[in-house]
């Protein structure tokens, strides 16, 4: 069977799977995010009795069932919408909700049962800006006796949490200004009814970023790492000492192209106009002299609440090929910077963040040096709709921008958007009802009329997260006021571009694009 879920050992032997959780539609079928709600069960594939239901949401964004205790007595599910995320502590035999926290946006496995089930290892925000491992002291009923934060940092916020199969040890990804540091700490029975866990002891990473920490047997550990200059990789670490590289590995000459040097980005900081402060990554071409100005592109990520990290990125290896710049930066909204951060770009707060684009802009000619007559912006999902939204608010900026899936008019978006989309985004940007005319008046259509370069988008036929209809309206716009436009959809892709062939043809033809625009006057 399909669906998201946790396995959890039965009668005590650790080699035996036997209990599964599913997050299902109301029919009993895997669960579409298309509405109806979400329903987590527990299933056990050795028994001949009805699925237990944990938890049904009406309306759920998003339900997933994260661990199960070792003895099944209870069950720990992520619920609510972006950026107002829950944990929630079920008992199996009642249904009952136990114990609820606010946690983090970001890794959906936000915490573990310890094998004894009388403490919950979490990662949380509550009450404070970063993301801090929380241990959660449990009774036999699964109430909660008291809990306290056991692990924390100023600099950067906890991201990934794993716990080894005996419990004794936890292994933690720190997210400090986008790079990735790794601790393994012990831990240990605390004082009173709370674990508590040892001096953190820092492993080395080859990459600059982790992207996924599991448990894989006794002393074992099994990490997935990025970086801007290898493939991703998949690395056994043993005792939390040493890390051998896997089989499994892409080889790091098959990064760029033979005879393209990888490039290593620069983290930069900046202040905002309204003096909030800011970074991203400036990725330099490679065979400029270090003061040369060069044609640059200024990329934005999705979700808001996405961030930009030094991982490999074909895209961007693509446009340096051609000769161009990237600065990456992360614009209020964006995540690994604090709660404050992310919830800066809400309501009106979005004025602020177009205007951030135009000082990320600014200071990649200043400190890049980008060449300020060969500016282009460019950006997927939410950073589509800030491409819209920069060539509109900000006209003598940019040569050039090509739109990847994002919003053109956030009240047809919302028309035409998956439910469970359009109510977390209601957080987010402004609720279609109530405040229509802030909506409308973030919407790049709304200023469609002050566009004067030429555009590229590019989407995806089936894009159900945000129509084609989004991308088609606007290069329509564009071409009625006499501005070249271009669409570029493709065949069988959705939100995503999973086919290679399409990814190919999107990076090529995005690169194409800027080469051909931003070459000098």
């Amino acid at each position: 069977p399909q669906g998201d879920g946790a396995w959890t050992p039965r009668d005590g032997r650790a080699t035996l799977l036997g209990t599964t959780a599913y997050a299902v539609g109301p029919d009993g079928t895997p669960a579409t995010r298309s509405g109806g709600g979400l329903s987590a069960y527990l299933i056990d594939p050795d028994a001949l009795a009805s699925p237990v239901l944990l938890a049904s949401e009406p309306d759920a964004p998003t339900l997933r069932v994260c661990d199960l205790s070792h003895d099944g007595r209870l069950a720990l599910l992520r619920r609510g919408p972006r950026g107002r995320r829950e944990a929630v502590v079920r008992r199996v035999l009642d249904t009952a909700a136990t114990f609820t926290l606010p946690v983090a946006d970001g890794d959906q496995w936000i915490g573990r049962f310890s094998p004894d089930g009388r403490t919950l290892w979490l990662r949380s925000d509550a009450d404070r800006e970063f993301a801090a491992l929380f241990a959660v002291a449990l009774g036999p009923d699964g109430t909660p006796r008291g809990r306290s934060v056991v692990a924390e940092r100023e600099d950067g916020e906890l991201e990934l949490l794993a716990l080894a199969h005996d419990g004794r040890t936890a292994v933690l990804a720190w997210n400090v200004r986008g790079a990735s540091e790794l601790d393994v700490v012990e831990t240990f029975p605390g004082p009173g009814n709370l674990d508590a866990v040892g001096p953190a002891r820092p492993v080395p990473l080859p990459h600059e970023v982790v992207t996924r920490v599991t448990a894989a047997g006794a002393g074992r550990l099994m990490l997935a790492l990025s970086g801007s200059q290898r493939r991703p990789g998949v690395w056994w670490a043993h005792e939390g000492v040493a890390l051998l590289r896997t089989p499994w590995s892409s080889r790091d000459e098959d990064a760029v192209p033979p005879g393209r040097p990888p490039v290593r980005p620069v983290l930069t900081r900046l202040s905002a106009r309204d003096g909030l402060p800011l970074s991203g990554w400036y990725y330099r071409a490679p065979g400029r002299a270090p003061n040369e100005p060069a044609p640059c592109v200024i990329h934005l990520h999705g979700g808001p609440e996405d961030q930009e990290r030094p991982v490999f990125d074909p895209l961007y290896h693509e446009l340096l090929g051609r000769g161009l710049d990237v600065f990456a930066p992360d614009v209020r909204g964006s995540g690994g910077h604090g709660r404050s951060f992310v919830d800066a770009d809400l309501g009106t707060g979005r004025f602020a963040a177009l205007d951030d684009v135009a000082d990320c802009a600014a200071h990649a000619v200043t400190a890049g040096p980008a060449d300020p007559t060969r500016l282009a912006v460019m950006g997927r999902s939410y950073g589509g709709y800030l491409t819209f939204a920069s060539l509109v608010w900000h006209p003598d900026l940019f040569r050039t921008g090509v739109a990847v899936c994002g919003m053109s008019d956030l009240l047809t978006f919302f028309a035409g958007t998956e439910p469970w989309i359009a109510e977390s985004a209601a957080h987010k940007y402004g609720h279609p009802e109530r405040d229509r005319e802030l909506l409308h008046a973030l919407s790049p259509m709304s200023r469609i009329d002050a566009l004067r370069v030429p555009l590229l988008a590019v989407h995806g036929e089936h894009d159900t997260n945000v129509p084609p209809g989004e991308s088609e309206q606007f290069v329509r716009a564009a071409r009625e006021r006499g501005v070249p436009a271009e669409l570029l959809v493709l065949r069988d892709e959705g939100h995503d571009f999973l086919r290679a062939d399409n990814r190919r043809l999107f990076r090529r033809a995005a690169a194409d694009w800027m080469e051909r625009l931003l070459r000098p006057s």
